[in-house]
């Protein structure tokens, strides 16, 4: 039998969660799909007047208070260690955007600090590529002597390179004149620089690395097989050679670099105790047997003189097709985003958590980066409001947590900005209740889609703001406030590690917006 839930519910219509008196209904954990289908439907009834003019649809909270008016400000936000002030911008409130006048008036970020000098923001980039996020913190001391003598001995080796690449290229009589030989080397080395530049390059990727490690593999592998193709198409343009072997380089040590990654990360999560070194060992060993057969078995094939486009289009496709099953047979226990909305949507339909091996098989394993993203965590306050008016009128919803949620409607997107003192668990709440959110924003879509083809025939123009969604938003703080703690609980039973999360938030912090 399922687990009795809570869910609080406002005695009075209307009245903001923060201040409604609540009545405690016991719902079983199945119906949690039906209790939040039910909040929607009211939700709807409360903002049915959204199609009346913008002025007459402002709710009194929506009011910018007469402090705030007078102080122009916000809120503060911090992104990196560097502030900006959002501030009320008077002068914004008559611009009209979509043909609608601007409720609530506009709003504007100014830096609280000068711009970075050249010489800082150059060095910021370069810190970026070359030191872990969070370093020194996010390392032990000993990392810097352990990279500074790596650097030496990389430095070494890639000039002892061209010695011996030139003469492999000599023994294999390339040429005997010494220019023609050095010309030759030096076309080879520059083509592995730019592939060791392109490596470079993606390891700024940084953390994905361990939050999306699947998604990272697949597409390496991905790329490994471009890579591939180009470095056959020189054949087809041998006056192109250079700049294609340096494109395909720049393509493949990409993929070396998210196998390299995420290889360590995939054999601890078969590792049982103190193994991981044999586990990784054996697990390379397998490897090279296998590439090793391969290698035989294509010399075999090839002494028959296949087609080369019919041949790399069979072992491509073997090739991606392992690959997928490759990364979709690893079973995780961290909740990721792709994993964690797995997790949540399977909670909200049917009021249960995924096994482990049911949550890692339906995880998304290959995400295109034109693909619409409908939830985003720890975004900036510009980038998540329209208009201050909102931002007051979801601002006493959210006082005793360390987040703020919202929804954009011009973006589609649900935003979930995080305060400062944001702990872990915070982050996976803001992170679950912008998923909730999206649950009654899909709904409330549905319903729209509705009303538009019911009234296909009159002229039906509705350009939504902030503002039309704050009773979604009053609902979901009820069903989050009850279904949070039976999420957490059920997920643990199930096996996922709910201490610490791998949501890759982003680094945008509210600042001075402390829960009571």
């Amino acid at each position: 039998m399922a687990p009795a839930m809570g869910l609080k519910q406002g005695a009075a219509a209307g009245a903001g969660a923060a201040a409604a008196a609540a009545q405690t209904v016991t719902l079983s954990a199945p119906a949690v799909r039906d209790a939040v289908r039910a909040a929607v439907r009211e939700a709807e009834a409360t903002a049915a007047k959204a199609t009346a003019p913008a002025a007459a649809r402002v709710p009194a909270t929506a009011a910018v208070p007469a402090e705030i008016a007078r102080d122009g400000v916000l809120c503060l936000e911090e992104v990196d260690g560097r502030r900006w002030s959002y501030v009320v911008d008077a002068a914004g409130a008559a611009v009209k955007a979509k043909g609608r006048a601007s409720v609530g008036g506009a709003f504007k970020a100014v830096p609280l600090q000068s711009p970075l000098p050249p010489v800082e923001e150059i060095m910021s980039f370069i810190r970026s590529y070359v030191v872990p996020e969070g370093f020194p913190e996010s390392v032990t001391p000993s990392y810097v002597p352990y990279m500074t003598w790596r650097a030496m001995k990389h430095f070494f080796g890639g000039a002892m390179g061209v010695f011996t690449t030139r003469t492999l290229l000599n023994s294999v009589g390339v040429s005997q004149s010494r220019a023609a030989s050095g010309a030759v080397a030096i076309n080879w080395i520059l083509k592995d620089g730019a592939g060791r530049v392109g490596k470079m390059l993606f390891a700024r990727q940084g953390k994905k690395f361990d939050y999306d490690l699947k998604q990272l593999r697949f597409s390496g592998d991905l790329l490994m097989e471009l890579g591939a193709g180009i470095e056959l198409a020189t054949a087809a343009f041998p006056q192109l050679f250079l700049p294609m072997a340096c494109i395909a380089n720049v393509v493949k040590n990409v993929a070396a670099v998210t196998s390299t990654s995420t290889r360590t990360p995939i054999y601890k999560a078969y590792a049982k105790g103190e193994n991981i070194g044999d586990v990784t060992a054996k697990g390379e060993s397998v490897g090279n047997i296998a590439d090793l057969l391969g290698t035989g078995m294509s010399i075999l094939i090839s002494k028959s003189n296949p087609s080369l486009v019919t041949s790399f289009a069979v072992l491509s496709c073997g090739y991606l097709l392992s690959s997928y099953y490759e990364v979709r047979s690893v079973v995780l226990n961290t909740l990721n985003r792709a994993r964690f909305t797995v997790a949540v949507d399977s909670f909200i339909r049917t009021g249960y958590v995924p096994s482990l091996k049911d949550g890692n098989s339906q995880e998304t394993i290959f995400n295109p980066p034109w693909r619409h993203e409908p939830v985003a965590i720890g975004s900036r306050f510009g980038e998540a409001f329209q208009e201050p008016a909102s931002f007051i009128a979801i601002k006493p919803l959210f006082e005793d947590e360390r987040y703020i949620v919202t929804y954009n409607p011009t973006k589609d997107k649900v935003y979930a900005l995080l305060k400062d003192q944001a702990k872990p668990d915070d982050i996976l709440k803001a992170a679950f209740h912008a998923h909730v959110l999206l649950h009654f924003i899909n709904a409330s879509h549905a319903n729209l889609n509705a009303r538009k083809r019911m009234n296909a025939n009159r002229s039906y123009q509705y350009n939504p703001l902030n503002m039309d969604f704050v009773p979604h938003i009053e609902e979901s703080c009820k069903i989050v406030m009850s279904s949070y703690g039976v999420f957490k609980k059920k997920a643990r039973e199930q096996g996922w590690i709910m201490s610490e999360s791998l949501l890759n938030p982003g680094r945008a912090r509210l600042c001075g917006v402390v829960p009571q």
